[in-house]
């Protein structure tokens, strides 16, 4: 498949906020918006794709992450700090693991393996949720200062919701990898950003 243009960079970006967006949702009550979420963790069971958006399984999994990109690079409203910082955090800790070709290797063995659970149990079981979690915990979390989390204690001292907000950077990290992949770079983002918010408001009327 043709991986190098706007549109599948934009897609990829759109992934990256999604995770933020959902991270910040679960720290801050507990919940996160259960579609947007299957897409996320989903994504990152997806090995083979036929296409970019596939990867999420259709831009309907990404409306969240849509919306969210648009917030923040039109300035309509006010975006989340948090989110931003938990986005930038995701691309810095990509930028750690590509290199790294034999903790690539470890994460792929475990993907594979939770994508064998999810077929057993589904995509959001507990157990596949743990799994995911616990891969980013003993490999990526390695490479740099944890990322730190703001919301209330109440929901983020429960093991489920860190968990999932584990595998949420786990799932932010592969769409930097992804974004990668399609042509995306830092100078890129910043000096088109005009075609950017071009191609969200396309991508938008086709959710």
């Amino acid at each position: 498949m043709q991986l190098n243009s706007l549109t599948n960079q934009t897609i990829a970006l759109a992934g990256i906020a999604q995770a933020a967006a959902l991270m910040d949702q679960l720290a801050t009550t507990g919940t996160a918006d259960p579609i947007a979420l299957e897409a996320s963790i989903g994504s990152i069971l997806k090995i083979d794709s036929d296409s970019v958006v596939d990867v999420y399984g259709g831009l309907s999994g990404l409306k969240l992450g849509l919306e969210q990109m648009q917030t923040q690079m039109t300035g309509y409203r006010i975006p989340s700090h948090q989110q931003a910082r938990y986005a930038a955090s995701i691309v810095y800790l990509e930028t750690k693991l590509s290199g790294n070709k034999d903790m690539l290797k470890t994460i792929q063995t475990g993907i594979a393996r939770a994508k064998a659970q999810s077929e057993q149990f589904g995509i959001l079981h507990e157990n596949v949720i743990a799994n995911l979690g616990d891969i980013y915990f003993n490999t990526v979390r390695t490479l740099a200062p944890p990322v730190m989390v703001n919301g209330e204690q109440e929901y983020l001292s429960r093991t489920d919701t860190t968990n999932k907000i584990r595998a949420l950077l786990l799932a932010g990290v592969r769409s930097s990898l992804l974004w990668k992949q399609c042509g995306g770079a830092r100078w890129k983002f910043l000096f088109h950003r005009k075609k950017i918010v071009t191609e969200l408001q396309d991508l938008l009327k086709r959710v």
